[in-house]
């Protein structure tokens, strides 16, 4: 799949089109991470297809973004958003609070 990825550009989303390739990449590695965390919580709520299918929406909704900053702060969200669940996962099972 990643040889696919790195030979294949053209035929991409049109967001790999737009961004260097390197922040592209970034974005992809985000993209699928945020799809493990949601399968991960949807299998424990039973509600796997809703919750993979928001992460896909949002994605899809900025995909044709090309404004740097823009995509620079939605990145910083997800990944503010994947932080926070793997504190919560951590707390959970320790039973130590590591967040304020």
């Amino acid at each position: 799949l990643v040889q696919r990825l790195k030979s294949g550009w053209k035929e991409m989303p049109s967001i790999q089109k737009a961004l260097p390739p390197e922040l592209a990449d970034n974005v992809i590695r985000l993209y699928r991470e945020c799809l493990r965390r949601a399968r991960f919580i949807g299998h424990q709520k039973h509600n796997t297809g809703l919750i993979v299918s928001m992460v896909r929406e949002q994605f899809k909704k900025n995909m044709h973004e090309t404004d740097p900053e823009k995509i620079q702060k939605m990145k910083d969200d997800a990944a503010r958003g994947l932080i926070n669940h793997i504190l919560y996962e951590s707390e959970k099972m320790t039973g130590r609070k590591f967040s304020s």
